[in-house]
């Protein structure tokens, strides 16, 4: 693992990771934590570690967050400045919860981004969480940073949900993948907010079953 500096901010950096054996594709992890400055991308190792197992390269990024020089839009051009500084080919974002806004969110933006796995991700800020949502952005910028806001993002896209999540609701991806014409609406039964982090759940592998597949595609 590289660690490798996108910005001189001391969150924009990112860890990279380089299989020794040939190559399935790249993946940008994107963490979570409701875009909270006391979460950071040690959520995403375990995730990393799985992947470039498997023969990916995989790109795990930090961002800045709320409380620590983050906000909208920082939080967003961090993402998509981390895309754009190491040269991995087309990638597929995978991200989880507010991790999952931005890997949505830069796939509508980043031509280097081939699609996105959202795991029980925050995709509008008008429902469910908008409380949550008004700690990163105003209500007059949902339009942009809100991905029901976006549709179409243009790219395919895989919502895994727990319909047991006790922190996003999965109507965020039901919702969703009803106006998204590209989106893939994949519900869990009994899965909670964090077992689409935790590899060995059958949450993780349908995660990881989505990346696999839209990797293949790129």
């Amino acid at each position: 693992m590289q660690r490798i500096a996108y910005g001189d901010h001391p969150s924009q950096f990112g860890e990279l990771y380089v299989p020794e054996t040939a190559t399935q594709g790249a993946v940008v992890v994107i963490h979570g934590g409701f875009w909270h400055q006391r979460y950071g991308l040690e959520l995403g190792r375990p995730l990393a570690d799985v992947l470039v197992a498997e023969g990916f390269v995989v790109w795990n990024v930090e961002y800045r967050r709320v409380s620590g020089g983050g906000g909208w839009p920082q939080t967003g051009e961090d993402v998509l400045a981390a895309i754009d500084a190491v040269d991995i080919g087309p990638v597929v974002t995978l991200g989880h919860s507010a991790g999952g806004h931005l890997a949505v969110w830069a796939a509508k933006h980043s031509a280097r981004v081939a699609g996105a796995v959202a795991q029980a991700a925050v995709l509008d800020f008008t429902k469910h969480i908008t409380p949550r949502a008004l700690e990163l952005c105003t209500e007059e910028q949902f339009a942009e940073a809100s991905p029901a806001a976006l549709i179409p993002i243009g790219k395919p896209v895989v919502c895994v949900h727990g319909d047991q999540d006790e922190d996003v609701p999965v109507e965020q991806s039901i919702e969703f993948c009803a106006a998204e014409p590209q989106a893939e609406l994949v519900v869990v039964p009994g899965a909670g907010h964090m077992d689409m982090i935790t590899p060995g759940t059958e949450s993780w592998e349908r995660c990881r079953a989505a990346v696999v597949r839209l990797a293949r595609d790129c």
